[in-house]
């Protein structure tokens, strides 16, 4: 056990420097480029840590400089990808140093994701400043989810039930079908993109940044596009809406990806509701083999993966104005869950009554 207790923390050491070290080269060149008269060598270091915090989705409290408060959790899905891989590698280095060394697999992820989880809870609380704190209580929840999902897919022979991959594929199928349309979208609106880019004036190291982070940021967009098609929408600020009923929004923020929301409404987007219902459908067709068990079981997934999906995907930035940004978690699970139960109660049941008339 000591062994394991040392060889996870030594990787767990090596995992955090692999992402810490890239950020702080990043936030250093930010900061130096930037110029501040108040400035000191401190904030650059700081800055790493939240972006690093920032990327496990742990939302911050800010102190915005005319003295109200603000809150940021409307942070990108894709930043989430950062530590999952490089704690995967970590994890299988780990596990090769090992040569098979302990006495359940299970046990050394849940070490290994413990280590990483202290040490960014610790972190979150230290790193805090007068303007920015992070919320460091969430912490150990947002970290080893994360930590232990990345061992648990580096391990060798680890078996998924069958019921979590048709939900995954189901809701993949969903998604993949948003990120086309989203990639449609961007390529028709390139000029308004490229406009709202233009505003900015990021320069070249900052246009660099800013294309990782609307890189990092369209799995929000395509959630957002998701729920658009299902008819509930999404938001750009508090009190908008727009959907494929309204459009009540009088501003977009000069964000590239912004310029891809609807300029009008569009009753024909609607017809998008048809392709749930099938999807539906496909999902049962899928599940039938293996009895209504494994149906349910895969249903009810899919709609916890679409709950996840709409919260890690929706939040507030910064001021209160933009205190709602994206979807609403209720009202796209619920949607989603009825279109997608049309869909799967129709391929149910008709087989069923063709069934009794026959006889």
């Amino acid at each position: 056990m000591q062994r394991v207790l040392s060889v996870s923390f030594t990787h767990v050491l090596r995992t955090l420097a692999v992402m810490l070290l890239p950020l702080s080269f990043i936030s250093l060149i930010a900061w130096a480029t930037a110029g501040s008269a108040t400035g000191n060598t401190s904030d650059p270091i700081r800055a790493a840590l939240w972006l690093w915090i920032g990327a496990h989705h742990i939302p911050f409290s800010l102190t915005l400089s005319v003295g109200a408060p603000g809150y940021l959790s409307y942070l990108p899905i894709g930043a989430i990808v950062i530590p999952f891989l490089a704690l995967r590698s970590g994890f299988y280095r780990a596990i090769n140093k090992l040569h098979m060394d302990y006495h359940s697999l299970d046990s050394v992820r849940i070490i290994y994701a413990s280590f990483y989880t202290a040490i960014l809870t610790l972190l979150s609380f230290f790193s805090k400043s007068p303007s920015v704190a992070p919320k460091w209580y969430l912490a150990p929840i947002f970290g080893f989810v994360i930590a232990y999902a990345a061992a648990f897919s580096a391990s060798r022979g680890t078996k998924i039930s069958k019921a979590l991959i048709l939900a995954s594929q189901t809701v993949a199928l969903a998604l993949g079908a948003a990120f086309i349309c989203l990639g449609i979208l961007i390529f028709t609106h390139l000029k308004t993109v490229n406009n709202l880019t233009t505003v900015l004036q990021p320069g070249i190291f900052g246009g660099v940044l800013l294309l990782v982070v609307s890189v990092f940021y369209l799995p929000n967009a395509a959630v957002a596009l998701l729920s658009y098609f299902l008819g509930t929408g999404f938001a750009i600020g508090s009190g908008t809406n727009v959907s494929p009923f309204t459009r009540v929004i009088d501003q977009i923020p000069a964000f590239p990806i912004m310029g891809v929301i609807p300029e009008s409404t569009s009753k024909l987007a609607l017809i998008a509701v048809a392709l749930f219902v099938g999807l539906g459908a496909v999902h049962a067709i899928r599940n039938l083999s293996s009895g209504n068990k494994s149906l349910f079981q895969s249903s009810l997934l899919a709609i916890l993966l679409v709950a996840l999906l709409s919260y890690l995907s929706s939040g507030a930035l910064i001021t209160d104005a933009m205190g709602a940004v994206g979807v609403s978690i209720w009202k796209t699970t619920l949607a989603f869950t009825v279109e997608v139960g049309i869909g799967l109660a129709l391929a149910v049941f008709i087989p069923v009554l063709f069934e009794r008339n026959k006889r």
